[in-house]
Parts: C-alpha cells; sequence; structure tokens
C-alpha cells in the first residue's frame, strides 16, 4: 500500500489519494476486517474541525479522509496536489459496492429510517446481485444507551460484514465512528446522505452541477430551512479561511 499522504487544508489534513486508492486502502483493511474508520470531509467539516477542537482532532486521528465538496479538491489542487479529484461519499460507497459484489463481500448499513433502509436494499440488489448485504440497523434518533449499542455492535460483528457504511449525518457520524474503532471489526465509512440519494428517498444534483461544483446549492434548495447555516455560513468562513491560508499561509 502507498504511504499516506496528507494535506492540511484551514489546518485539517486531508488524504492526497485517487480514486482507485481510496477504494483499493478501503478493501486492504476490509479483507482483514480491521477495524478503521473513514471520513468524507466537504467544506462544512473542514470549517467544522477548524473552529471545534475535539471534531479536528476526531479528522485527524481517521484512518482516511477524502476530500469531498469541489471547494475543498480544488483546495488541495492549489496546495499542490494538481491532480486531486472529489471523492465523495454517495460515488464511493456505489464504487465500493459494486466492487465488493465482484468479491461476494458482506456488507452492513448502519443509519437511515427502516424504510429508506428497505429501499435502499432493493436498489442495491438491482444493481450488484453478487452483493451481500449482510444487515441493517436504523438507530433511535436519541442517544443510545449502552445496552442498545453494545447490541448493535454484537449484531455488526457477528454479521461477517467487512465494511459498514454509516449515515447518521456530520457529525453525528464522525464522532460514533471514532468511538466504536476498536470495537467493530470492520471499515467504518460516514457517508451522509448517500443512504437517502441511493434510496430515493433524497433527490441528488444533476451531474452536471455536481460537476461545476453547485451539488451544495441543489441541496440548499431542497432543504433551505434545514441547510442554509451550514452552507451559506459555512461556506463563506470556508472561502475567507481558504484565502487567508493562500495568501499568507
Amino acid at each position: 500500500m502507498n504511504e499516506r499522504r496528507r494535506v492540511a487544508v484551514l489546518g485539517q489534513p486531508l488524504d492526497a489519494l485517487t480514486w482507485e486508492e481510496a477504494l483499493n486502502r478501503i478493501a486492504a483493511w476490509a479483507a482483514q476486517r480491521e477495524s478503521r474508520y473513514v471520513c468524507i470531509t466537504n467544506a462544512h467539516s473542514v470549517v467544522t474541525g477548524s473552529q471545534d477542537p475535539a471534531f479536528g482532532q476526531l479528522l485527524r486521528d481517521a484512518d482516511m479522509v477524502t476530500p469531498d465538496g469541489a471547494p475543498v479538491a480544488w483546495m488541495m489542487r492549489r496546495l499542490g496536489v494538481l491532480d486531486q479529484q472529489r471523492i465523495n461519499g454517495p460515488d464511493l460507497m456505489w464504487r465500493y459496492c459494486e466492487e465488493a459484489s465482484a468479491r461476494a463481500e458482506a456488507i452492513f448499513l448502519y443509519g437511515g429510517t427502516e424504510a429508506t433502509l428497505a429501499a435502499l436494499k432493493q436498489r442495491l440488489a438491482q444493481a450488484w446481485p453478487g452483493l451481500r448485504v449482510a444487515g441493517s440497523i436504523s438507530p433511535p434518533f436519541r442517544a443510545q444507551t449502552s445496552e442498545e449499542l453494545a447490541a448493535d455492535i454484537s449484531v455488526i460483528n457477528s454479521s461477517g460484514a467487512k465494511t459498514l457504511w454509516v449515515s447518521l449525518g456530520c457529525p453525528k457520524q464522525e464522532h460514533w465512528m471514532a468511538a466504536q474503532r476498536g470495537r467493530i471489526n470492520a471499515v467504518m465509512v460516514g457517508v451522509g446522505a448517500a443512504f437517502d440519494y441511493h434510496a430515493g428517498t433524497i433527490r441528488r444534483a444533476p451531474v452536471w452541477m455536481q460537476r461545476c461544483g453547485l451539488e451544495w446549492l441543489h441541496r440548499l434548495a431542497s432543504e433551505p430551512r434545514r441547510l442554509w447555516r451550514r452552507y451559506l455560513v459555512t461556506n463563506s468562513l470556508f472561502i475567507w479561511g481558504a484565502a487567508k491560508q493562500l495568501l499568507w499561509g
């Protein structure tokens, strides 16, 4: 496996890597059922990490941090990673499931509602018949009791799944994964809204908007009341922080 290379964006180290390298790293860890966690990091996460020391440390401790969001990938290219691509959660999950299907490798789904999980499993079965979904859990929105969490971990570990796809939203999913490293015998990947996108419960931005870096605008228009602060405030803070880093280091 190639040596890890990281680049700091607003003080938060992100992995400089290709799609192939990202998929291969997860597959190599999964083959050994190593307890790892992967963060998919957009501008909101970078800004949060720069303002919240605990969350920033959580990102620094992650086994892999991929640049999600066009602004983050663009910033990495300006900092010397000339060919850095955006490696986002929904596409990472979809590409990995395709490869896992060819290996008849088991995955586990954690997060979302029961209805979303049912639709997601049906979609995955149609797309990748060889994929083994070893199980799924829709945890309560409230904080779990220690007994509930222990029961979930037992189900996941006994399922034989080699990757655990976590859709709890940021920053909840990152805190959850970090707390379970060493307890869950699988690679945990936090993928945000990927379950809803693939299940069809939330409509993803058109491909042209994704390619132009406007997926955030589509999400803002879809859920303005919930997301206005995340995108308008944190995107502005990201732009300001990026300008300071590029101009003054």
